[in-house]
């Protein structure tokens, strides 16, 4: 039997990043999985996605390049774009796994199943013991019990990038998340007519502000997709020519297909958690410590198995934590805080972080500053001028408690302050940066001038507060 430092068992972002890092620190590693190399996020979640996401950006644009001086509209072809993300997967796929063999880390593909809190069975036939294990299984996506799926009838986002789009332009999305949100604005924009269904307002589960969640819902309606509230589908039935949904009113809507984005479920299932003596709580995630050590001190679980969260980026940042761990014990605490959230849809939000509501509630006395890009040269140059930045800090202290963008480049512009996060000087440090210009990143500077100056926070952005006669 094969013995190694350390076993990962699932590929995905935080399966592979523990890979990586424990194999350029010198572990004997091995990696396990049962499906594609790189999970659920190379294959069939964040990068497909995001070249979708660039594709419906491109052809949102164009609607008004005609002010611009470019003639001609794009038009959206969702099976050609369907067969340019394979090739984008693909070419990242094969990246990913050379790495990894250059590293050294040992590939098992099988289902991972628990003997013990040291022994693994890897398929049928083959085992191996670690001292230390990573679950980093993640996540299937939950299909709603009134919705049974059905080949290109009802289908998963999973299902969605697994085999080519079903037929028909008449798409029903269903789910008010971030899925629900992203998919509705990518689908629309690739050439289908959406009727987007959920019980809630869009993201009001979120801890995005109401004016970001307002700003994107009007983006959205700009485009033709509107959410209908309060449409939960009470029943389907499937014909040869589509879907009728019932809905809680008895109206009856039709739809070529239905694709389901109303969240995702831990997968744990054929583990045998219980064999390794790891406990899940009552929502079937698995229970760790900020260490992100389980129930079983040398197993360690990240990503969507643990977090509700279910982000590629707390899988990340989890991997980070759970394998300076185990090379040094206690040694590094899990921030969820410090991990940036980012939705792409026809407005993109990114926030890091407290919001106001976060804040009070840990005892902070939060202000916020704010500036707007529909005055900065470099959006209205592009001629995408829509979103803002709210920065939140704490009035006693002047630390940076959060902060919100919206808009284009959201999701590039809120690393900036990601790199700041949780510094105690980081008003100032924003404050004495230099910036480019024309660029969005000064509304950045100017989010924080505004707060220094509204609040009378000059003292923690430009040092000592002049006094006052």
């Amino acid at each position: 039997m094969d013995k190694f430092d350390l076993v990962v068992i699932g590929s995905g972002p935080g399966g592979y990043r523990a890979a990586v890092l424990a194999a350029l620190r010198g572990l004997k590693v091995a990696i396990v999985e049962k499906d594609e190399w790189g999970g659920c996020c190379l294959n069939r979640g964040c990068v497909p996605k995001k070249a979708w996401y660039h594709s419906a950006r491109l052809i949102a644009a164009s609607r008004d390049f005609a002010a611009r001086g470019i003639e001609g509209a794009l038009h959206g072809d969702l099976l050609r774009a369907w067969r340019h993300q394979r090739e984008v997967v693909l070419k990242v796929r094969a990246s990913y796994t050379d790495y990894l063999a250059r590293l050294g880390v040992r590939a098992l593909r099988g289902t991972a199943r628990f003997l013990n809190q040291n022994t693994i069975a890897v398929g049928d036939a083959a085992q191996v013991a670690a001292d230390h294990v990573i679950i980093a299984t993640g996540s299937s996506p939950f299909v709603p019990p009134a919705l049974e799926l059905c080949r290109d009838r009802i289908i998963t986002t999973d299902d969605l990038f697994d085999r080519e789009p079903p037929a028909g332009k008449r798409v029903a999305v269903v789910g008010s998340g971030v899925i629900g949100t992203e998919f509705a604005f990518i689908l629309g924009m690739l050439g289908l007519d959406v009727m987007w269904l959920m019980q809630q307002e869009p993201l009001s589960r979120s801890a995005y502000s109401v004016p970001a969640r307002k700003a994107l819902l009007d983006a959205l309606a700009a485009h033709g997709i509107r959410p209908r509230t309060a449409s939960r589908v009470a029943a389907a039935e499937i014909g040869t020519d589509g879907v009728v949904l019932t809905l809680p009113d008895g109206g009856r809507e039709k739809a070529d297909w239905v694709l389901l984005g109303a969240g995702r479920i831990p997968r744990t299932a054929g583990l045998d958690l219980a064999a390794a003596g790891v406990d899940v709580d009552a929502d079937g995630f698995i229970r760790v410590d900020e260490y992100q050590q389980t129930t079983t001190p040398s197993i360690y679980a990240i990503g969507d198995v643990a977090n509700p969260a279910m982000t590629s980026n707390h899988a990340l940042a989890e991997a980070a934590v759970a394998v300076g761990n185990i090379i040094a014990a206690q040694s590094r605490r899990r921030d969820d805080d410090a991990v940036p959230e980012v939705i792409y849809s026809a407005l993109e939000l990114a926030r890091i972080g407290l919001n106001e509501d976060g804040a009070e509630a840990k005892g902070f006395e939060p202000a916020t500053g704010f500036a707007a890009f529909e005055a900065n040269p470099a959006a209205l140059g592009e001629g995408d001028a829509h979103g803002f930045v709210r920065i939140v800090t704490d009035m006693d202290t002047g630390n940076l408690l959060g902060a919100e963008i919206v808009g284009k480049d959201a999701a590039e512009l809120i690393h900036i302050l990601g790199m700041e996060f949780g510094t105690e000087d980081a008003l100032k440090r924003l404050a004495g940066a230099a910036y480019n210009h024309p660029t969005r990143a000064e509304e950045i500077l100017n989010a924080v001038e505004t707060l220094a100056a509204r609040w009378r926070l000059d003292k923690f952005v430009f040092g000592a507060a002049p006094s006052v006669e």
